[in-house]
């Protein structure tokens, strides 16, 4: 059997275009589509309902990854063999790696998330770098939060770099976007949820929290900018601003170790005090 052939070996194809437009976060509201690279994303992506719509894949990728191709095709998506001239254009990394997904927008209504009662959850409040924003993502999957929001202030969830930083977490967990934070904490406080802003001029200490037991409940960790952290008009909407203690000889946390830091120290707290955790438990 002849070994297989790109079917797109043009950059200036018109599908080529459309996929590439995507870097740009004026195209991506207006289509309300993203690009997804990599094997972990697009396996990800393929399996979150119908959010894949095209796959754009070099013959070497394709290969290698049949499953997540096969898995594409079973979704729905359009695959097209591509020329690696052609993935590399799509692409916004320096070393791309054969797959490029096109994927719809993924957020849930802030209204949703509400609904839903949840125990754990990150607000990214004025945090402009993507790559922590998807690395915070990714951290409160982990520490299994239910939901996170990010504010109107707050980077644009599908930048790629944010995209490709949350390493598929993106599709795991509820993710509102373009929430003012007054209204973030506002709606998750009548839902019953402690809000507890992060600093690191905080006047509680998260040991101390953590020793006066008051952290089982539900709680929602409000997150600041990288450099300067979080306005004093956003501190005071919160329960209690906390900071994470500094043993060492550091002088800071980067905001994605402190967000991972006290997501860990709410989830291990409620489990400690036998708060149900029903999204991410059966």
């Amino acid at each position: 059997m002849a070994p297989a052939s790109p079917e797109l070996i043009s950059p200036r194809s018109p599908r080529v275009l459309a996929a590439r437009r995507l870097a740009r976060r004026n195209f991506r509201g207006k289509e309300r589509l993203f690009l997804a690279e990599g094997p972990q994303a697009v396996r990800e992506a393929a399996g979150y309902g119908d959010t894949l719509v095209e796959l754009f894949a070099t013959v070497e990728a394709a290969e290698r990854y049949a499953d997540i191709v096969g898995e594409a095709r079973t979704a729905g998506a359009r695959v097209h063999l591509a020329s690696e001239d052609v993935i590399a254009d799509i692409s916004t990394t320096v070393t791309p790696q054969g797959l490029v997904g096109v994927c719809r927008f993924v957020d849930s209504p802030f209204e949703d998330i509400l609904a839903a009662r949840p125990r754990l959850v990150a607000v990214l409040a004025h945090v402009r770098d993507p790559g922590n924003a998807g690395t915070v993502l990714r951290c409160a999957d982990a520490a299994g939060a239910e939901a996170v929001v990010l504010t109107d202030a707050s980077v644009d969830l599908y930048n790629p770099k944010a995209v490709r930083a949350s390493v598929g977490s993106l599709f795991h967990l509820p993710v509102a976007v373009g929430v003012p934070v007054e209204q973030a904490v506002t709606g998750l406080r009548d839902a019953g949820v402690r809000i507890l802003a992060a600093d690191g001029a905080g006047t509680d200490d998260l040991d101390a929290e953590l020793d006066k037991g008051t952290m089982g409940g539900p709680t929602a960790w409000v997150f600041g900018n990288e450099a300067w952290g979080l306005p004093e008009e956003t501190r005071a909407l919160a329960d209690a601003v906390v900071r994470v203690p500094i043993h060492g000889k550091a002088e800071s946390l980067n905001l994605a170790t402190a967000a991972a830091v006290c997501l860990y120290a709410s989830a291990r707290a409620q489990r400690a005090s036998g708060g149900c955790r029903s999204v991410t438990e059966s």
